[in-house]
């Protein structure tokens, strides 16, 4: 459960004025493993709730740049070509290609049927 700045100010002063971890927890609900956590984020940082991180970013072994030219360049490349240009996996050009919205060169069965004709039209001999 998520606790704002001031519950967790007051549970900490609360605390430091003497109450026992059992008084702690009877009037706030909280464990002593949450006290000495807002406390010690309250001595290392000055606040008790830590401010959000941003959010990390992998580093990806495709440059989307790259990516468009080798595309551009060789547009019949098959993913797997693609991928042993790049080192990586098929299913790893192949996000970078969605995120690109760029599709791939798609099988077609080498037969097509007519749709005018059965198939049963056969002549029996």
């Amino acid at each position: 459960m998520a606790y704002d700045e001031r519950f967790r100010k007051r549970a900490v002063e609360y605390k430091d004025s003497g109450k026992t971890f059992i008084q702690l927890k009877e009037a706030f609900g909280i464990t002593s493993r949450s006290y000495y956590e807002w406390k010690e984020n309250k001595e290392q940082s000055g606040f008790y709730v830590l401010p959000k991180k941003e959010k990390a970013t992998r580093k990806r072994k495709i440059d989307l740049v790259e990516l468009q030219k080798a595309i551009e360049e060789t547009p019949d490349l098959f993913l797997k070509e693609l991928a042993e240009k790049f080192d990586c996996s098929t299913t790893a050009v192949h996000n970078r290609l969605k995120t690109l919205k760029i599709t791939h060169k798609k099988r077609h069965s080498p037969i097509r049927k007519n749709p005018n004709t059965n198939e049963q039209n056969f002549s029996k001999s």
